[in-house]
């Protein structure tokens, strides 16, 4: 402990679990990481246990520790809890926060590229049956020419839905701007204007539901929409539409999801589930027109090598007495509305 109190560089809580600073910090960057920061290794739950002297020196958190109040004011030189594990969890005071100008920002948004592409690989096998094709070549039933498209449709011209338009849906419009395909976008906290700047139609959610090919669920998990795309929403999309879950399964009804695929309405993919990982006899394991993903889509090892860029970036910002500007800020009219699950593994 001595050696991390004898100098004045700033210093900065590590509570990053279930990262870890070797996943999103590269060599090179975890080596400035050490050099412009005293750092003091913590189990998130075990931060109100820290001594005194380092809670009340402490400037930056890195994770999303539990706080309470009691801890938060021994804290008196901290300015931003930089949240590596990039949903934001009910767990802190942040009302308490946010008056005492302590920044919250998240590195989630290095995620929505790398979902995006996935959602668009999803759609596309979903169009033209990629992987059923593959497993049927493999075991010699395969079905050439005509006869293996008898279901194959195109993404390209297709009317497509979007239902969130936040960091993840602002890239998957971006991969399917290539489709000239009409996307209509659902986001009750998006204004219209921004809507239709990124080239996009404002649309009721019984509209995106009823009126696209393809449906994609991008949106946040909060405390006004767990579970809203149940029965009644399934049953307003089109006979055969496709239904692609890509942000978190809590937005989702899922036995409706898989009664509404079981009985041949719509088909699905999903990258989330309700339990993850899934027990190993869970039914949608099973069940045809469902495509599976295990949680994968954002799991690549770019992205969270960039994370640990953006949190050295933003320190430093802050460091020379500047907002941050790389990690995204949490809201104070949203924060404590959200409800996803953290992440239990990388």
């Amino acid at each position: 402990m001595p050696d991390i109190m004898a100098n004045n560089r700033p210093l900065a809580i590590s509570a990053p679990a279930p990262r870890t600073l070797d996943l999103i910090f590269t060599p090179q960057a975890l080596k400035d990481l050490h050099q412009r920061y005293r750092i003091v290794e913590a189990d998130p739950d075990d931060i109100a246990g820290l001594d005194d002297d380092i809670l009340s020196e402490a400037r930056y958190i890195i994770g999303q520790p539990p706080l309470d109040h009691a801890t938060l004011q021994r804290m008196g030189q901290l300015r931003a809890i930089l949240n590596v594990e990039s949903n934001l969890i009910n767990n802190m005071p942040y009302e308490v926060l946010f008056a005492r100008g302590i920044h919250v920002v998240t590195t989630g948004q290095v995620f929505a590229e790398p979902v995006a592409e996935l959602g668009l690989a999803m759609a596309l096998n979903i169009a033209r049956g990629i992987v059923d094709a593959d497993l049927a070549f493999r075991e010699g039933r395969e079905l050439w020419g005509g006869d293996g498209n008898r279901s194959a449709r195109l993404l390209a011209g297709a009317d497509i839905g979007i239902i969130g338009f936040g960091d993840l849906g602002k890239a998957l419009n971006r991969v399917l701007s290539g489709f000239r395909a009409r996307i209509r976008v659902f986001d009750p906290w998006m204004p219209a204007s921004i809507l239709r700047d990124n080239g996009v139609e404002p649309a009721s959610l019984d509209t995106v539901l009823g009126d696209s090919d393809f449906v994609f669920v991008v949106a946040s998990v909060t405390s006004e929409n767990e579970g809203f795309l149940g029965e009644k929403a399934f049953a307003r999309m089109r006979p055969g539409a496709a239904f692609i879950l890509l942000s978190r399964a809590g937005v989702v009804d899922f036995d409706a999801l898989m009664a509404a695929v079981a009985r041949g309405h719509i088909v699905a993919a999903s990258d989330v589930f309700p339990e993850e990982p899934l027990p190993l006899d869970h039914p949608v394991r099973r069940l045809p027109g469902f495509l599976r993903s295990a949680h994968r889509a954002g799991a690549l090892d770019s992205a969270f090598k960039k994370m640990g860029d953006m949190v050295l970036e933003d320190m430093d910002l802050m460091d020379r007495n500047l907002p941050p500007m790389r990690c995204k800020r949490a809201e104070r009219e949203t924060v404590a509305r959200m409800r996803s699950k953290p992440v239990t593994a990388n």
